[in-house]
């Protein structure tokens, strides 16, 4: 299992790089300085000039594999979800029971993100710290509906997707799962904004708080009794 874990490669869109940056070591570089770097000074502040001398390089070296700052942050972003789309698949692939399976797959969307040692290039929680506050800015755009239609967001599109189809396996008969579903994605990330930047508008102060709330709201939304 060990080995087969290590070999998992996370799928991205290959519309979102000029050349496969998991190819290379300096591929891997840019990503991970990347990451870093986005995390420092914010995506605003953010440049492939920056970059390249982060990485000891120039940045046409950065544009050799992305070709602008958009398309790294819908890199970044694709590789999270594609990301957590392996954890939820592992963690509820062998659960039998509906109201179980939708459990534990809201633990593993709630929890805190924490470094996994099978991509030893990425900093997950540093990516996460990304996510929560630059994701909207990969949508929040004029091409939103062209990069839809290219698949930029599928697989964000196919978690939604995965915990919609454990929600109907739960309570069959809920006439808004896949607003539900997007509702628990969207919200994780909120109330950790809240957490970090607007403290007082949140009673989510720590993991478990988190989980529960999202626990109580998805299960009395779908009408079902649960133990604490």
């Amino acid at each position: 299992m060990k080995h087969l874990i290590n070999s998992v490669k996370i799928g991205v869109n290959e519309k979102t790089y000029v050349k496969n940056p998991e190819s290379s070591d300096l591929g891997k570089r840019i990503v991970q300085s990347g990451i870093a770097l986005i995390s420092e000074v914010g995506f605003e502040n953010f440049n492939f000039r920056k970059l390249g001398t982060r990485i000891g390089s120039n940045e046409s070296s950065v544009y050799r594999y992305f070709e602008n700052k958009h398309k790294f942050l819908m890199y970044l972003s694709s590789w999270y979800w594609g990301w957590k789309e392996y954890q939820l698949v592992l963690t509820t692939n062998n659960i039998q029971d509906p109201a179980f399976k939708l459990e534990r797959a809201l633990n593993v969307l709630t929890e805190p993100v924490e470094a996994d040692s099978s991509f030893s290039y990425i900093d997950e929680a540093a990516l996460y710290q990304i996510v929560i506050n630059e994701y909207s800015k990969s949508f929040l755009t004029k091409e939103v509906d062209r990069e839809n239609k290219e698949g930029y967001f599928e697989i964000y599109k196919r978690m939604v997707g995965r915990l919609q189809d454990m929600i109907l396996a739960v309570n069959p008969n809920y006439p808004f799962p896949a607003s539900l579903a997007s509702t628990v994605l969207e919200g994780a990330m909120h109330q950790y904004f809240l957490k970090e930047h607007f403290p007082s508008l949140t009673d989510c102060s720590d993991k478990d708080s988190l989980y529960n709330f999202f626990k109580h709201q998805v299960f009395t939304s779908l009408n079902v009794q649960i133990d604490d």
